[in-house]
């Protein structure tokens, strides 16, 4: 028996129901995007049509409740300035940061203390303490012990990544059925085989969920990141606007950040979906 050929079974099982799923109907998934998103941007027409109609009854003062024209309006004008473009590019680097640390934290912590006996008895005690403190309420620590500058920003990031990634990591990893891990060890797999080949194949779709929850809540922390000690970002933009009551420039920067965070799972989920079909399969 060749290395090549330990532990192959479970893997190639996985393997396999990846290709079935793949192979299986090409039609019924494009009829499933363009129905996906046929109804997506029915919502977006129901809450633009419900918006004007408020805005149309005159209950609201304008300067507070702004036209969908006028929001707009403002979104050009922060375009034309260069103001947007310069905070996405801030915001998004301190996001992307965030979140690579903060996954990566989350999946190797998990392999840890899932598969571990010090991780179990050790570390995962201390981070089920960790874990239910909201990451919001560390800010003054991190500016304390970071001070204003880019650190303690991306530190809050990657620390509200990791809770998800951590959980659901740890979960998938500890939920990986018996008999692959019997299979593989009659067939003489190692520790380092076993959760490369076995484990991590098996729990990668509870990870991806956790990357997309973390992701998430990348883009609501780097919000309150970027309220302190910056000047430029979307979190300072939103706080500007409240600042100065330009409800307009508020509301056009909060919608961009729902289509940032609505890009972004769906990036996830179109990277991760080949190699996790198999699961949506069997659901």
């Amino acid at each position: 028996m060749t290395d090549s050929d330990v532990a192959v079974r479970p893997t190639t099982t996985l393997l396999e129901r990846t290709r079935i799923t793949q192979t299986s109907g090409p039609r019924n998934r494009w009829r499933h995007v363009a129905r996906t998103g046929g109804l997506a941007a029915l919502g977006v027409g129901i809450l633009l049509a419900t918006w004007s109609a408020l805005y149309a009854t005159g209950w609201f003062p304008q300067v507070l409740f702004p036209s969908v024209p006028q929001i707009l309006s403002a979104g050009g004008t922060l375009w034309t300035d260069g103001t947007l473009q310069a905070d996405l590019t801030a915001s998004l680097r301190r996001a992307a940061l965030g979140f690579l640390i903060g996954g990566a934290a989350g999946i190797v912590v998990g392999a840890v203390t899932a598969r571990t006996s010090a991780g179990k008895l050790v570390l995962q005690p201390v981070l089920r303490l960790f874990a239910p403190v909201p990451t919001i309420a560390l800010v003054p620590l991190a500016i304390l012990w970071l001070g204003l500058g880019e650190g303690s920003k991306i530190l809050m990031v990657s620390l509200g990544v990791f809770v998800p990634v951590w959980i659901n990591a740890h979960s998938g990893i500890s939920s990986t059925p018996r008999d692959y891990l019997k299979v593989s060890r009659v067939l003489g797999a190692g520790q380092w085989q076993n959760l490369t080949r076995v484990v991590l194949p098996e729990a990668l779709p509870d990870i991806v969920t956790g990357l997309r929850v973390g992701a998430a809540m990348a883009f609501v922390l780097i919000v309150v990141a970027e309220m302190t000690g910056t000047t430029n970002g979307i979190g300072y933009r939103i706080a500007q606007a409240q600042l100065f009551s330009q409800a307009d420039r508020l509301l056009f920067c909060l919608v961009v950040l729902g289509v940032l965070g609505a890009a972004t799972d769906r990036l996830i989920a179109a990277v991760a979906g080949p190699f996790i079909a198999w699961a949506e399969a069997e659901q």
